[in-house]
């Protein structure tokens, strides 16, 4: 997938789906699909390219100044977009210039000329423009000038609770994973290289493997996890489906028991040895165990690392 933050290196046409999309979750998928491209047909002809446009920074962080954790960093978001068909990522540099364009300049200027969109899709909720002044309803009034279509969106809802990036967050705080990953429609992943630890695991019969995760990863609650685990030399390109997934136990916190001053994100795959040290872990967060929690002697926790790692064998042996 083509990824661009320069206006002059875009493919045009576009169909363009236009948000934030962190997460890429399912109410995003939702409004991602309309600019997908169908078969296509010698009647037909070539489509435009499937185009999702962002704003780099967040709109969020660039007002506040202050840094934004992601559910899916850059990275891993192309990755999600290119598996739903996506062919470009297009970051639209959000600065001051940016931000004071009325929503009629933010149109012509961004979508007509630099994107030179033939269709855009937006959530029922999508505002745009100097101080967010622009509706959903605004965008294709605006639109319709042109000669562009405009889908709009309805928001996706799960019972009574709207699908959202903030929904997700809370419930990843909480530790209620199968929450989480029901309104993205996906396991919540973790994606980093292996780095030397401290190797404290390994004395204790549990090695487990040092995880380095992009700065601006969102994590969740501290505690334990099973975890579904695809071990890779290329990371987020890499086809899933053509890599076995392997169990086991994460751990994310502190490491209070041993006095640890930084936190960690270890993972131990059960009943697995082999040297990971470089190598790319994409981590499936599946359940949430416990609590972290600091425990009397190292003894009691490697009592404690057991009856987690039996814990996580059961219940991911009861879902795959």
């Amino acid at each position: 997938m083509w990824v661009t933050s320069s206006p002059t290196t875009v493919l045009t046409p576009t169909a363009v789906a236009l948000g934030n999309f962190d997460g890429v979750h399912q109410g995003h998928r939702q409004v991602i699909q309309p600019v997908l491209p169908e078969p296509v047909t010698i009647d037909k002809g070539a489509h435009p390219y499937a185009t999702v446009v962002t704003f780099h920074p967040h709109p969020q962080e660039f007002f506040t100044g202050q840094p934004r954790l992601l559910l899916t960093p850059l990275t891993e978001k192309a990755a999600q977009l290119s598996t739903l068909g996506v062919k470009q990522l297009v970051l639209l540099p959000f600065d001051r210039a940016l931000a004071s364009l009325n929503p009629e300049q933010f149109f012509e200027q961004v979508l007509v000329q630099q994107l030179k969109a033939v269709q855009v899709s937006i959530g029922s909720d999508f505002c745009f423009g100097q101080q967010r002044s622009g509706t959903a309803k605004d965008l294709q009034a605006i639109a319709a000038r042109y000669g562009i279509a405009v889908t709009i969106t309805s928001l996706k809802h799960l019972g009574d609770e709207r699908v959202s990036s903030s929904a997700i967050r809370q419930a990843l705080q909480e530790g209620n994973l199968p929450y989480a990953n029901q309104l993205l429609g996906r396991p919540y992943r973790l994606i980093g290289k292996v780095t030397q630890g401290q190797q404290l695991g390994r004395t204790l019969g549990f090695p487990t493997a040092n995880l380095q995760l992009p700065p601006d990863k969102f994590l969740p609650r501290l505690g334990s996890y099973a975890v579904r685990v695809h071990v890779c030399d290329h990371g987020h390109a890499v086809d899933l489906s053509a890599v076995p997934s392997l169990p086991g136990v994460m751990n994310i916190g502190y490491r209070p028991t041993v006095n640890g001053k930084t936190q960690t994100i270890e993972v131990h795959l059960l009943d697995w040895a082999g040297d990971l040290y470089e190598q790319t872990l994409i981590v499936h967060l599946e359940a949430f165990l416990r609590s972290e929690q600091s425990f009397p002697s190292l003894d009691a926790l490697k009592a404690q690392i057991q009856a987690d790692s039996d814990r996580a064998r059961t219940l991911l042996n009861a879902t795959s």
